[in-house]
Formats: C-alpha cells, structure tokens, sequence
C-alpha cells in the first residue's frame, strides 16, 4: 500500500509541472493545462452499488486533472454515527474509454476512545481497479455507459483469501424536461462483498434538476430511488450539490 502512495504522489506532481513551467518563463500569462475542480454533496443517505452504508453525510470532493489524466479525493463524513471515508482516485480517460483505480479507506466508525482507525494501517484500506466506456462519446443517440470495477487488494473472505469482489454496472442517461434521468442496473457475476453468487444487486434511478432561486444563483439537487433485488432492500436519498 505504500508503493501505491507513493505512485499517487508522484502523479501529483507531474500534475503540477505544467503550473510550475508556466511561472519560469517571462512570457505572457497563459492558461493553465492543469484544471482543479472541488466540490460537495449533502446527502440524506449514502447509498452505493446496492448497499446503505450511513445515513446523512457530508461528502466533498476535489480533482485535479489534465489532458486526459486526473487524480482526486472524495469523502464522506456521517453525521449521526461518525462513519468516516476517505477515497483517493487516479484515472485516465480517452475516446470515452476511463481506466483506474481507487483507494478505499472506510467506511471506519469511531472507536472507543473517539478516534478513527489509523489512515496508515494496511487492513484500512482496499484497492480497487475499474474501467469503462461511454458510448456517448463516439455516438451522440447513443448514451450508454459500462463499468467494471473489481476488488485487487485486501479483500478476503473468511479463510484470509483474497475474493477479487467484482461489480459491473451499466447506465442510461435521458432527459425529461428539465429534469434529468440517469437509470442504472448494477450485478456481481460471482461470490464477493456483494452477494453470494451470481446476482442484481441495484436497481436504481436518480433524477436531478436545477433549483433557480434568483436570475444568477441555481442549487443543483436529487433524488435517487434504488432497490437490491438481492438483499431485498430498498432505500430513497435525497441531495444537494454545491
């Protein structure tokens, strides 16, 4: 795990070369090939591929990227029983083809002393790689989107073997007025973190619009209903996006 850090270090700062370049030269300001986003969702409840993992949380997020690779961090933190995540993402994008991976580290509630678990600790965390297309990329009628996403690092099963939990999920985006439609359905095609077999595990749609308060402020917002044929569970999430 710590070559992985190190790996995202190192990422970071070939990011930052182009900013730092740009400050050695007596030219004319130009725009920067770096782009930083930061964002935040308030959520009623954090739902994820099929599962409940806390209720209200605050989850901000910040990217930087350029040409087509980007690195980010994302976080939840939960209100009501102080469940912390803390997610690092690296991954490059071309013709809308995304390879990656992602660093988990949580969902981890407090311990008895108040604390979370260390950051530093090896079992903390799991490596995921992921890739997917978006078939809007290469055909404008055609808004389909695939991902696969599947569990490399430290995620075992009762006897101590890694299970390289697997999910793949794929997604339609519409629109409908001014609301738009983003339908998923999500499977793991054998035995792991989310089933014990062949399963559907998300069934969901989420639908966001814009809420105009006055001719120059808006506030994103949404509304996600999902259901897990497989735990038989349903839940309903509402969120704000700053």
């Amino acid at each position: 795990m710590k070559k992985v850090f190190t790996l995202a270090m190192a990422f970071a700062a070939v990011l930052a070369q182009p900013v730092l370049a740009q400050d050695e030269t007596t030219e004319a300001p130009k725009e920067s090939k770096v782009k930083v986003d930061a964002g935040a969702d308030l959520v009623s409840t954090y739902i994820w591929r099929g599962q409940n993992l806390s209720g209200a949380a605050f989850q901000p997020t910040v990217s930087m990227s350029v040409g087509g690779f980007s690195l980010g961090v994302w976080g939840s933190a939960d209100f009501q029983h102080g469940i912390n995540e803390f997610d690092w993402t690296a991954s490059y994008s071309v013709s809308g083809f995304t390879i990656g991976l992602t660093d988990y580290c949580g969902a981890a509630a407090r311990q008895e002393d108040g604390t979370f678990p260390k950051y530093g600790n090896y079992d903390n965390h799991i490596l995921e790689a992921n890739a997917g297309f978006d078939f809007s990329e290469v055909c404008n009628k055609f808004a389909l989107n695939i991902s696969a996403n599947v569990n490399l690092v430290n995620d075992k099963d009762a006897e101590g073997d890694e299970q390289f939990s697997t999910y793949i999920e794929l997604g339609y985006p519409v629109k409908a007025g001014s609301v738009g439609l983003d339908f998923a359905v999500g499977l793991t095609p054998f035995e792991g973190v989310y089933s014990d077999n062949f399963n559907i595990v998300n069934l969901s749609v989420k639908a966001s619009k814009e809420l105009q308060f006055t001719p120059s402020f808006s506030l994103p917002v949404y509304a996600q209903g999902m259901i897990n044929p497989y735990s038989e569970q349903a839940y309903l999430a509402f969120g704000i996006t700053f």
